[in-house]
């Protein structure tokens, strides 16, 4: 299957003022980035330089942090993010069946996005929910004791697809 190339719309005046409410203050880098990925969805990283120009940072240092939390992401997630456990219990309850149908049902693959931006599709290594195994966890809802019928059930609750 080709990976579809994903464009979202990114408004570089709106990046820029946000940019400027932040300028000259280096404590507030991460702020600073939660808050853009908050209003735009990502960090694009055409704004990583105008950030580290208004903060007296370099670029390097900029994408350091980027690169260091896991909750920041340099480019667009679907609305609805879903998480498929591939923890032991899941894993021993069916989970690879699990995940290969979500990404059926999804037609992505692992670190995919859908070309309507609805859905992003990643795997971890637990969720702290091993009682329900297998799990699935959308946005911050939990869906234990999946099976296949659970799958196409789940995702009628989130626009279709």
């Amino acid at each position: 299957m080709a990976k579809a190339k994903i464009v979202a719309q990114v408004d570089p005046a709106r990046i820029e003022a946000i940019i400027a409410e932040y300028q000259n203050q280096r404590w507030a880098l991460l702020p600073l980035l939660e808050r853009i990925q908050q209003e735009v969805g990502f960090i694009p990283p055409s704004s990583i330089g105008p950030i580290a120009r208004s903060l007296g940072l370099f670029p390097a240092q900029v994408q350091g942090v980027i690169s260091f939390y896991a909750q920041l992401y340099t480019s667009p997630r679907g609305k609805n993010i879903v998480r498929v456990c591939r923890g032991t219990a899941c894993h021993v309850r069916g989970g690879k069946t699990i995940l290969k149908l979500v990404k059926r049902h999804l037609s992505i693959e692992e670190g995919e996005i859908t070309p309507d931006l609805e859905y992003s599709l990643e795997t971890v290594a637990c969720i702290g929910c091993c009682a329900l195994a297998p799990n699935i966890v959308i946005n911050k809802n939990i869906y234990g004791r999946m099976n296949p019928k659970k799958v196409t059930s789940i995702f009628s609750h989130y626009g279709g697809q």
